[in-house]
């Protein structure tokens, strides 16, 4: 009898172990790319800054990697027009920056996937830069 009791006793201190260590990861679907800003100046070597962010508490999330990124003209029905995008040093953590030619004024759809340290899956993202003349 007292070995049952033991065994429940186990079964119960491993669900509790399991629940709080499901807790202490947000899933995947909880984090997402934003635009700093959502203009820039049409032209070469513009920077276009997002911050990935955790949307359950609001912070920003540092150290993700960049593993797809795309940008063109998608959102003008020009998905074809793509340009090149150059990854550039952050500058704070969860920020993430990129260099790119925005050949003509419209909207440009920036197509992002990044991984989240101690995360499963990857977050994927596309966002609408306008660039103006």
């Amino acid at each position: 009898m007292k070995s049952f009791h033991l065994a429940r006793a186990a079964a119960a201190a491993l669900m509790g172990v399991a629940v709080t260590g499901m807790a202490a990861h947000a899933e995947i679907k909880n984090y997402e790319f934003q635009l700093v800003q959502p203009t820039v100046k049409a032209g070469a070597d513009r920077i276009v800054t997002v911050r990935l962010v955790d949307k359950t508490s609001g912070k920003a999330v540092p150290d993700a990697v960049i593993f797809s990124t795309r940008l063109d003209m998608a959102p003008d029905g020009m998905q074809e027009m793509a340009t090149k995008v150059t990854p550039m040093p952050g500058t704070e953590p969860g920020t993430y920056r990129f260099k790119a030619t925005f050949g003509m004024a419209g909207r440009w759809q920036l197509s992002l996937g990044a991984k989240v340290q101690g995360e499963t899956g990857a977050v994927e993202n596309k966002l609408v830069v306008t660039a103006e003349q």
